[in-house]
């Protein structure tokens, strides 16, 4: 399974796509988001829109992966 750290709370599905490189573009994603090709931890997403957080698990075309947050770091001033 991949494995894709984001540096933010979260990240929109078709940017995650993209992140990812299983879509192109943004229109690609939007598409495969649309015609219900991606499941976002086990459930057809159809919101490209859709925040994923980390722990999340995406699947599409028999590929999976999974959302990792990125470690805050520690702030000193």
């Amino acid at each position: 399974m991949q494995t894709v750290t984001i540096d933010s709370e979260w990240i929109k599905l078709e940017a995650l796509l993209k992140l990812a490189g299983w879509c192109g573009t943004g229109g690609q994603a939007k598409v495969r988001i649309q015609k219900g090709e991606v499941t976002l931890n086990g459930e057809v997403c159809l919101q490209r829109g859709k925040k994923c957080r980390g722990g999340d698990v995406v699947r599409m075309d028999g590929k999976a992966l999974t959302v990792a947050a990125a470690a805050p770091e520690s702030g000193g001033a």
